[in-house]
This record gives structure tokens, sequence and C-alpha cells, in this order.
């Protein structure tokens, strides 16, 4: 997995797996740009630490589709081409349907679907155009266990994930006559900040024990998996979702 002279945009890159997937990147000698809605102290860390240099931070909420526009087009122009987009920004909040309000349930499908569905889809839309032009590229979508395993307590989050699964093989048969490859991993739970608390909560043991290894991954197990769709040789997989689950549930 040589990635010298790639350019890579990584959504929700200045933290958790966005980070693990960043840093992979860039010790595998790409210049990477991390976009980051909010959070400005852990993007510059997360700069700071990349190997190499010429690294690049946007601030952009990938819910609004004008800023994915404007954040592309910076990558564009810093860069000067765009190689591999990685969707990896996400959201979800509870909103179980039995302890919720109907105003409170359609803001949480509101939020879910603008970040998890349409902020990717929109990635995906500018990225490729630039990728039609240029003659090829990566895009690769992070999605959930929960699109296969449900989400009862955040359904909106499972369905998003589930349609930016549908998204990636949609866009995997549309953009394979222009040299544009697409995948998706899906990871379970994976040992970030996002679920700390769940993890050192009682739930925990519980959750580590539906896998084998009685362990949840981590997040450079789940960079691993996004880098292989990404490589030289990894054509012939577009369209695969990768599990990232450590056998904590099957499908076949």
């Amino acid at each position: 997995m040589n990635f010298n002279g790639k350019t890579v945009l990584v959504t929700g890159g200045s933290r958790g797996i966005g980070r693990a997937i960043a840093t992979a990147f860039a010790e595998k000698g790409a210049r990477v740009a991390i976009l980051y809605r909010a959070n400005q102290a852990a993007a510059d860390a997360t700069l700071a630490a990349l190997n190499g240099t010429g690294h690049l931070g946007i601030q952009a909420d990938i819910a609004d589709a004008q800023q994915v526009s404007e954040a592309v087009n910076s990558v564009l122009s810093s860069f000067e081409s765009l190689d591999i987009v990685v969707n990896n920004a996400g959201f979800g909040i509870y909103h179980p349907i039995e302890s919720t309000s109907f105003e409170n349930w359609q803001a949480a499908w509101r939020q879910t679907l603008d970040t998890n569905l349409s902020g990717p889809a929109n990635v995906c839309f500018c990225a490729a155009r630039h990728m039609i032009e240029t003659g090829g590229g990566r895009i690769v979508n992070v999605t959930s266990g929960g699109a296969f395993r449900g989400e009862p307590l955040k359904p909106a989050y499972g369905a998003s994930k589930a349609g930016l699964n549908a998204l990636s093989q949609s866009l995997a048969v549309a953009l394979a006559p222009h040299n544009i490859f697409v995948g998706a991993v899906a990871p379970g739970f994976v040992n970030t900040e996002l679920t700390a608390d769940r993890l050192q909560s009682e739930e925990g043991d519980e959750i580590r024990a539906q896998s084998p290894f009685n362990r949840v991954a981590e997040p450079e197990e789940v960079a691993h998996a996004v880098l292989f769709l990404c490589s030289e040789g990894a054509e012939f997989s577009t369209g695969t979702i990768i599990d990232v689950n450590g056998a904590s549930y099957l499908r076949s």
C-alpha cells in the first residue's frame, strides 16, 4: 500500500476512526486533507501528528451542500488533484420511537440523514466530477454494522448507513467506466472517544463479548480496510462492503 504522490480527503478526519485513516495514509506517503466540523483543537493536533508535510485542515459542515462544494474546491486549489476520498464523518443521536416526541423524531431524522447520507452523497458528487476529468480515483464510505443489525435506539442512524451502503454500490456501477472505484467499510463497535462511555459502563463486557475475540475494533483496524480498498490491485473489489466487526455478527 504505497500512496506516495496521492492526495486524500478524509471527512471527520480530526478524531477517532477518521484520525486513524488520515494517519495511515500519511504514513504511506499521501498528502492528506481532513475535513472537520467544529473542533479546531482536535484538527490542529491531528495535522501536527501526521507524517510528512503539506497536509491541510478544512472546516466545513458536511450537512451543508454549499460548504461541501467549497471544501472540495479548497482541496483542489491546494493539492491540484484529488485521488482518494473517504467519507467518514457521521452523526447519531438516540431517538427511541416509544419515548421521543414527534418533533424530536423529525429533527433526529433530518440531522442524521443530512450528515450521514446527503452529505457523503454531495462529497461523492463533487469529487467524482473531478475524478472523471482526471481519469479516475477511489472513494470509500465508512458505514456501520448498524446498517445490517438495526439500531432500535437510533433508527435514523441505521437507516442512513444502510442508505450509504446502497449509495456506495450504486456509484461503483455508475463510475466504473470512468476508472473510479467505490467501496464501503462497515465497522462494528470501535474503541474511540465516542464509544468510551458505553465501553466503560456495565454494558461494556456485553459489547466486547459479542466478538469471539472478546474485544472491539481499534480505529487502526478500520483504517487498514479503508487503505486496502484504495490500494492498487483492489480495483475488482469495487462495490464491496467490508465488515470490521471481529465476527460479532455474520452475514452472507
